[in-house]
């Protein structure tokens, strides 16, 4: 019975160790990819291996592969620099770049740069090619044509991040700040520019009032002559008309007065108030 029973405990243990002899391998020999990820393979004996692992779950032998990860996916970084333009002027760009690794580049990515190669390359390449476009332009060149100089900045930044197996979806510049001495000058030169305006519109007002002067001028010569040849030809019977004319407008005037009162001709209208006189 003893012999039995050791002979059951035996198998068990035996069992047991197999068990957990074979829920072990899969976390020791597989390893899984998530979506949005590539994995590169470090072969401990001959070093990175060529062929990049895709989604999904891959096998490895122990110690002797190595997994290394990559992000995939589109991501953001923000690059910011303080250069000078053409014309001396300080500038602080910030330029947003989204980028992602080209998956086939991978091995030589993680060999030449490593898992932080956003971090070694973008910066000084985003860096260089802004210094060196911005001193192309004239501090007001970079309001005015703005697109351009985004559009030279993307190409030039795709172009060099290319060479280190980075693809570029998109470079764009988000802020453009200029410095205190340009921001005075751009304020000196619109105040300029309205005490321009005001002067043109007083000049064309004096120019203006200049020919109306004119025009009077003239259309009271015109009337002038006009009553001289009619003085001619009718003699004075005109001037008579015009003196009816203003006698006129003058008693419609004093009979709207409430200080001036009519007296007919000929008639006293004078209060006795001292008495009769003797």
């Amino acid at each position: 019975m003893a012999s039995g029973a050791d002979k059951v405990l035996t198998t068990l243990s035996r069992v047991s160790l197999g068990l957990g002899a074979v829920a072990i391998i899969p976390s020791v020999c597989l390893f899984d990819v998530d979506g949005g990820q590539r994995a590169v393979v470090l072969n401990m004996f001959t070093g990175i291996e060529d062929k990049v692992r895709g989604e999904g779950t891959h096998f490895k032998v122990p110690w002797l592969h190595q997994p290394k990860y990559y992000n995939i996916r589109v991501r953001p970084k923000l690059i910011q620099t303080t250069t000078g333009t053409k014309d001396l002027q300080m500038v602080t760009i910030h330029v947003r770049m989204l980028f992602k690794p080209e998956v086939n580049g991978l091995p030589t990515i993680h060999k030449t740069l490593g898992e932080d190669y956003d971090e070694r390359v973008l910066p000084s390449i985003a860096n260089e090619v802004m210094k060196a476009t911005i001193a192309q332009y004239n501090a007001e060149e970079l309001l005015t044509q703005r697109e351009k100089v985004s559009k030279e900045i993307r190409e030039a930044v795709v172009a060099r991040a290319s060479n280190f197996n980075i693809l570029m979806d998109d470079v764009s510049i988000t802020h453009l700040t200029y410095g205190k001495e340009f921001a005075r000058a751009i304020e000196e030169k619109q105040v300029a520019e309205q005490q321009a305006e005001q002067q043109k519109f007083i000049v064309m007002k004096a120019e203006q009032e200049r020919q109306a002067t004119v025009i009077r001028a003239e259309g009271e010569a015109e009337a002038a002559k006009m009553i001289s040849e009619a003085l001619k030809e009718h003699g004075s019977g005109l001037i008579e008309v015009r003196r009816i004319d203003a006698a006129k407008d003058i008693a419609e005037a004093l009979s709207k007065s409430p200080n001036v009162m009519y007296l007919p001709h000929g008639q006293q209208m004078l209060l006795n108030v001292g008495g009769k006189q003797q």
